[in-house]
């Protein structure tokens, strides 16, 4: 009988590549609580968290044959908490936004909600078009946008290097800019 937890991660993922069970119950027993923490520090629901911390393993499970992981296995489960965790709070700001949009009144609209309603059509339109990008790239962006990391803080975080960071960054800006440009000009017009 194999000592599963004297293993380390990496020895541990070349067993659930060959389809070891116990591998991956040993994977799952060791990092479970660390990431169902972080996803509920980030989604503010536990049941959600369960459900997303619940779909990275079974998505690791299906996908142990191919699986090619290069840096630190635990930023590897961060990375693939952080995409779902992304995914959910789009889909809970869009259920908002769509209920709310439900519930606006249009009779007397002055000025000032006319400009709000026309910033949060800008805004949603910028989130549609973030929503397109590649997953990564929507990560790297919100972290340095929204969270506010700096380049090298999300590169220690996703595990890449800071240039990659900057050029995926780059690319980034220039594909929404172009985006918002063909967006503000049919707005305009």
């Amino acid at each position: 009988m194999r000592a599963y937890p004297c293993f380390t991660d990496s020895e541990l993922i070349t067993l659930l590549c060959d389809g070891d069970e116990n591998a991956f119950t040993e994977i799952y027993n060791r990092y479970w609580k660390q990431v169902l923490y972080y996803a509920a520090q980030k989604t503010g629901d536990m049941t959600a968290a369960e459900d997303i911390v619940q779909d990275v393993f079974v998505s690791l499970w299906k996908r142990r044959g191919e699986l090619e992981i290069k840096s630190e296995f635990k930023n590897y489960l961060i990375v693939s908490i952080k995409y779902r965790v992304l995914k959910f709070l789009n889909r809970e700001r869009t259920k908002r936004l769509a209920e709310e949009s439900n519930g606006l009144t249009y009779d007397l609209l002055d000025d000032s909600t006319q400009q709000y309603l026309d910033f949060d059509e800008l805004r949603s339109a910028l989130e549609e078009m973030i929503c397109l990008l590649p997953e990564k790239s929507a990560l790297i962006y919100r972290m340095n946008k929204e969270d506010g990391l700096s380049h090298r803080e999300i590169a220690y975080e996703m595990g890449m290097s800071e240039k990659a960071v900057n050029s995926n960054l780059v690319r980034t800006k220039k594909i929404l800019r172009a985006g918002l440009h063909t967006f503000l000009f049919n707005f305009l017009l």
